[in-house]
């Protein structure tokens, strides 16, 4: 099977875990070739939707051949894929681009950090550091006291909760934490909406801690065809020899030295 193709599966299971949120498991051949950071297309059944929705993957279960996604309902696709019960047929395209490098963590401290719906790629990755022999810390960040995904966490490191309203955890962001509670790391690697990462990558920079970002959030077709997630970088594209790369294709993760964001 080559990397990236349009594959069936069929939905293992599926519930609601948060509010708008939800946790579903397919099996599929893709689990075979799945990491940390990449993400799928899955596609809405209707047909008026030619392009698939680019969600991220959440956990892998290669023994099962299962694969897990964590979404929340945004739009027309969504709110279907949130309709479908076990046993459902569904088509996926993937594995679709590059993921986090977990090698870069082996024998370092490595602080993962995750904000909102940005949470659910953390657990695989943290999954694969564990495996890896590296127990990194991880930071989600939420709204609220609705704590999904935080028990899978708990199983590959120590984790330490941020909430926004203080009704859990820290009150603040995933920053708040690190500072407050004056965690260090020599690597960072993290993935939520954009004002975070741009957090992220300034006090990465201040403090020299090298830092690897997923941008998934900006992504809309996943396969490079819409333009709509071009993001300014250092080194120039060798198709159009200007600064940019699209993040679906080239990312979505990145080195946060290298992009402008």
């Amino acid at each position: 099977m080559s990397k990236k193709a349009k594959i069936k599966a069929k939905v293992l299971s599926q519930k609601m875990i948060a509010p708008d949120i939800y946790d579903m498991w397919f099996s599929t051949e893709l689990s075979k070739d799945a990491h940390a950071g990449q993400f799928i297309g899955v596609y809405p059944l209707d047909g008026a939707h030619l392009l698939p929705r680019p969600i991220s993957i959440c956990e892998v279960d290669r023994e099962q051949s299962s694969l897990r996604i964590v979404y929340r309902v945004a739009g027309q696709g969504t709110a279907e894929f949130s309709t479908w019960k076990e046993g459902q047929e569904a088509e996926l395209l993937g594995v679709l681009g590059n993921g986090f490098p977990v090698d870069e963590g082996k024998g370092k401290k490595v602080v993962l950090m995750g904000g909102g719906i940005g949470i659910p790629p953390m657990l695989q990755l943290a999954k694969e550091l564990a495996a890896a022999g590296t127990e990194a810390t991880i930071i989600p960040g939420y709204r609220d006291d609705k704590l999904f995904l935080k028990e899978d966490l708990e199983k590959y490191g120590r984790v330490l909760v941020a909430t926004e309203d203080g009704s859990v955890g820290t009150k603040g962001n995933v920053l708040t934490v690190m500072n407050e509670l004056q965690i260090e790391a020599e690597v960072i690697m993290a993935c939520g909406p954009m004002p975070m990462l741009r957090a992220i990558k300034a006090y990465a920079q201040e403090k020299g801690i090298t830092a690897y970002i997923s941008l998934e959030e900006r992504m809309a077709c996943g396969v490079g065809a819409c333009l709509g997630c071009v993001c300014k970088t250092t080194h120039k594209d060798h198709h159009s020899h200007v600064n940019n790369a699209r993040i679906c294709t080239d990312g979505p993760v990145f080195d946060a030295r290298e992009v402008e964001i």
